[in-house]
């Protein structure tokens, strides 16, 4: 039940703000009150699920200031994380890289936006596990649990998993080439991206976010 909600709100089925409806997902899943209360008491605790008393419980709104503090880190220390590995990485990491690089060109091209994005996670995590960055990939881990319904609603404009595809091309580029200032410059460039789609869409759809 918990994990049924929790990727339900993680992928956009259940919007940011829309009331969570226990009775209904009761009778639709054929559980009693209780497992469905655990799940979003859980949900709570994750920040995903807003209770109010005697009004219900909703799917907690995106916080703009907590995403730009977020992006604000990862650029800063994914940056140097494609400049070390610009540096350090062996021919067997690269080719890591370019067959992740594959796998997401065949998800653009099926339009399949559940496996790019994985795919993309997975660009991500193949730098630091490469270079053997353990605790570069837990700090990182943190930031992208949280940022996740944000990254996932940054893909959803016309042509961006394309463009996305382009900026992780750009970077392993610059890694092969073995030029750490431009896989710094690929790297944020492709974060600030992300950021400032996010900040365009909360403006279209401000009902999305909060401060």
């Amino acid at each position: 039940m918990y994990g049924e909600l929790k990727e339900a709100i993680l992928s956009g089925t259940l919007e940011p703000g829309c009331l969570i409806d226990k009775a209904g997902l009761c009778e639709k899943l054929g559980v009693s009150r209780f497992p469905v209360s655990a799940a979003v008491s859980r949900l709570s605790y994750d920040r995903l699920v807003d209770v109010a008393p005697q009004h219900g419980s909703f799917v907690a709104r995106i916080s703009l200031n907590d995403v730009r503090e977020r992006f604000f880190i990862r650029s800063a220390l994914e940056g140097e994380i494609a400049a070390e590995a610009a540096r350090r990485m062996t021919r067997a990491d690269k080719d890591a890289l370019a067959a992740n690089l594959k796998e997401g060109a065949a998800a653009v091209e099926a339009e399949d936006r559940a496996a790019f994005y994985a795919h993309d996670v997975a660009f991500h995590r193949i730098l630091t596990a490469r270079l053997g960055m353990a605790r570069a990939q837990d700090v990182l881990e943190s930031l992208r649990v949280h940022l996740e319904r944000a990254r996932r609603l940054a893909m959803s404009p016309g042509g961006r998993l394309h463009a996305a595809l382009k900026e992780h091309v750009s970077i392993a580029t610059a890694i092969e080439a073995g030029d750490p200032a431009a896989a710094r410059q690929s790297m944020r460039r492709h974060l600030d991206t992300t950021s400032a789609l996010l900040e365009s869409l909360a403006k279209k759809q401000p009902g999305l976010f909060s401060l």
